[in-house]
């Protein structure tokens, strides 16, 4: 298809409304445009286990980003590849001694679809209750035993500042890390270098899409590679200033339909 695109949709803050429901005129959209052949792709820090039930219920045939890129492959095609970038185990046993000099609340760490934890506290216990995963609990420095695909340090909001500070004085060249949204105080560590524009990349030049046949829906800072690297970036009404001054375009908001509204005159749709 001579004008194919390549749409890569985040999900919380975008693709998702707020009750974290796909709206009909989203899912109706999204399958207009992928039967005029253009490529539908999720695109998401959510681990695959989160966000396999809405690739199923986008009929999706595509490779999934999951792990803002350090997990991606394609759930209908195991010979497609599988890219796994995770932290060195050693890396991830050093985080997780300092932060226990914090006095952090809890920390998680996920391998692809399991989780690792000290024990499972029940005010984020629905963040892990997607796809059922296998959960393991006790010492994570006896218990994680191989490289994880991201840690999540559950910190004390006073703490925080001091937590990524720590961080990037110390492990800044072989680790990224970022706050997740208010009201979580949560701080997701992944290895060095990753982010969706990398997991995008590999997906747009698997299906030789240039990056100006590229839109990018996203809202949060996590989303700032992705929105740059496309040819059209386009951050959400509800986006934070920061990614709608980088994006190409602003569209509405996750629950006025923004995909839709902007696929659907952008496309012709």
């Amino acid at each position: 298809m001579r004008n194919q695109h390549l749409i890569a949709i985040d999900l919380d803050g975008t693709l998702l409304n707020d009750d974290k429901k796909i709206s009909e005129r989203n899912k109706a959209t999204l399958q207009k445009a992928r039967e005029h052949g253009h490529l539908v792709v999720i695109s998401t820090g959510r681990p695959y286990r989160a966000s396999n039930l809405y690739y199923q219920e986008l009929n999706l045939d595509t490779p999934i980003i999951n792990f803002n890129g350090a997990y991606v492959h394609h759930p209908l095609n195991p010979s497609w590849g599988t890219y796994h970038s995770p932290l060195e185990l050693s890396t991830a046993q050093e985080i997780i001694q300092a932060c226990a000099a914090f006095g952090v609340k809890n920390m998680y760490a996920e391998v692809i679809d399991d989780v690792y934890t000290h024990y499972l506290d029940e005010g984020v216990q629905h963040i892990f209750q997607f796809g059922s995963p296998k959960i393991y609990t006790g010492d994570l420095l006896h218990i994680l035993t191989k490289d994880p695909t991201c840690l999540l340090i559950d910190a004390n909001e006073q703490e925080v500042e001091n937590i990524q500070k720590h961080l990037t004085d110390v492990h800044a060249e072989v680790i990224d890390h970022r706050k997740w949204a208010a009201p979580w105080h949560i701080i997701e560590i992944v290895r060095s270098g990753l982010n969706k524009a990398i997991g995008l990349k590999r997906v747009a030049d698997y299906y030789c899409i240039e990056a100006e046949r590229i839109i990018a829906f996203g809202d949060e800072d996590n989303d700032f590679e992705m929105i740059e690297f496309a040819g059209n970036g386009v951050a959400m009404g509800n986006a934070i200033t920061e990614l709608k001054s980088l994006s190409n375009h602003v569209t509405l908001t996750n629950e006025e339909d923004g995909i839709a509204v902007f696929l659907e005159e952008y496309l012709g749709l």
